[in-house]
C-alpha cells in the first residue's frame, strides 16, 4: 500500500511522514499556487509531481485511490471532496471507495448533509457514501472496514470509457498499465 497526500504541509505531511517512517512510499500530488504550497521533505522524491491545474490532479487522486481521508480544510478541499463524492454517488468510479470525513463536528457545521437531503438535492442513501470520524481510532477503523473488500480487487485500468454504437456498448480499455 502506498500513502498519496496533496504533498504540502500540516496533516499532508503528517501522513507521509508516517508512511516513510514506516518505511514506505509515499506520493506527493503537489499543486503549483503562487504563495502557498511546497511538497514537503517526507514524499518519495520519484513520486513527487507538481501539478498546474487543479482538474488534473483530481483526476490522479480518484484514479489511484482506494480510500479518502478528508481532513478540515479549505476552498480546495471542499472541492476536491465533492469531486469524489460526486464521482461515487453518480457511480463514476469503478469501485467503492472508502470515503472518510475527519472531524464531525467541522463538517457538520459548514455542510448541513440533511438539508441537501431535505431538500431533495442528494438522496439519504447518499449519506452512506461517506463515515465520520473524530479520533485516530475511529479513522483507522472506519478505513481498514472500508478497504477490507477493495483491497481483493486488482487496480483499475488507466483508460477507460464506454460508447454506444450501433445499439451495441462498447469497452475501450488500455492494457498493460
Amino acid at each position: 500500500m502506498v500513502v498519496c497526500t496533496g504533498g504540502g504541509g500540516g496533516i499532508m505531511e503528517a501522513a507521509n511522514r508516517g508512511a516513510a517512517d514506516a518505511g514506505g512510499r509515499t506520493i506527493g500530488l503537489n499543486i503549483s499556487l503562487p504563495e502557498e504550497q511546497q511538497a514537503n521533505p517526507y514524499v518519495t522524491p520519484e513520486l513527487s509531481f507538481e501539478f498546474r491545474y487543479f482538474f488534473m490532479r483530481k483526476l490522479w487522486f480518484a484514479h489511484m485511490a482506494r480510500a479518502i481521508a478528508v481532513f478540515p480544510g479549505g476552498f480546495g478541499t471542499l472541492d476536491e471532496m465533492s469531486e469524489i463524492l460526486t464521482l461515487a454517488q453518480t457511480c463514476k468510479l469503478d469501485r467503492r471507495m472508502a470515503i472518510l470525513l475527519y472531524g464531525s463536528s467541522y463538517w457538520k457545521e459548514i455542510i448541513n448533509f440533511e438539508a441537501l437531503v431535505k431538500y431533495g438535492v442528494i438522496s439519504a442513501e447518499d449519506l452512506n457514501l461517506f463515515r465520520f470520524a473524530d479520533d485516530p481510532q475511529t479513522a483507522m477503523g472506519a478505513l481498514t472496514e472500508g478497504l477490507a473488500a477493495e483491497l481483493k480487487v486488482p487496480s483499475p485500468a488507466f483508460a477507460r470509457s464506454r460508447t454506444a454504437h450501433n445499439g451495441k456498448t462498447w469497452l475501450y480499455q488500455r492494457s498493460g498499465d
